[in-house]
């Protein structure tokens, strides 16, 4: 199954693990990264354009391109990383028989459950993906960081930069 048939939520979003024999696993090894209590400047934001579904190996793709960016720039210290969505989302597939001796795949039980096979976040216009806290120096880091975070997901998102303090002003 390729990602895109899975790209847009169609209908209400199934999260009752509980019922579930055999769910998967969550992908993603940490929601943060970084020093967390830092004097920072600025922070990066990566937003998305469109409302879509983001599944969880794309979340930590994401993370771990733009935190080794980071990191190689600013070092283990010198930023804080987190992700802001949570994948709690269960994707199902009625897997049908496609074998090499056969010319087309089977229809049979169309309106089947499935099984699960993976986790997504559903996120919505504008919402806020991921953010990096970053000094001045590093700010144009943490940009290319969070253009090559963009690149691993299947939204299109924008790079915003909030900066933290008020721009001194200049006697």
């Amino acid at each position: 199954m390729h990602g895109a048939n899975y790209r847009t939520g169609n209908g209400q979003p199934y999260t009752r693990k509980e019922f579930i024999k055999g769910k998967p696993q969550i992908k993603i090894a940490k929601f943060s990264g970084g020093k967390r209590d830092g004097d920072y400047d600025y922070c990066v934001q990566l937003l998305s354009n469109e409302k879509a579904q983001v599944r969880h190996m794309a979340i930590e793709s994401a993370r771990l391109a733009a935190n080794k960016s980071i990191e190689q720039v600013a070092g283990e210290t010198g930023y804080f990383s987190s992700l802001r969505i949570y994948p709690h989302i269960l994707l199902r597939e009625n897997k049908m028989i496609a074998t090499a001796g056969a010319d087309r795949l089977q229809e049979g039980m169309r309106g089947a459950f499935g099984k699960a096979i993976s986790l997504a976040a559903r996120v919505d216009r504008g919402q806020i993906l991921m953010e990096a806290f970053v000094k001045k120096e590093h700010l144009d880091a943490a940009k290319k960081a969070m253009h090559g975070a963009a690149v691993k997901l299947p939204v299109t998102p924008t790079i915003k930069v909030i900066p933290l303090k008020p721009a001194s002003v200049k006697a």
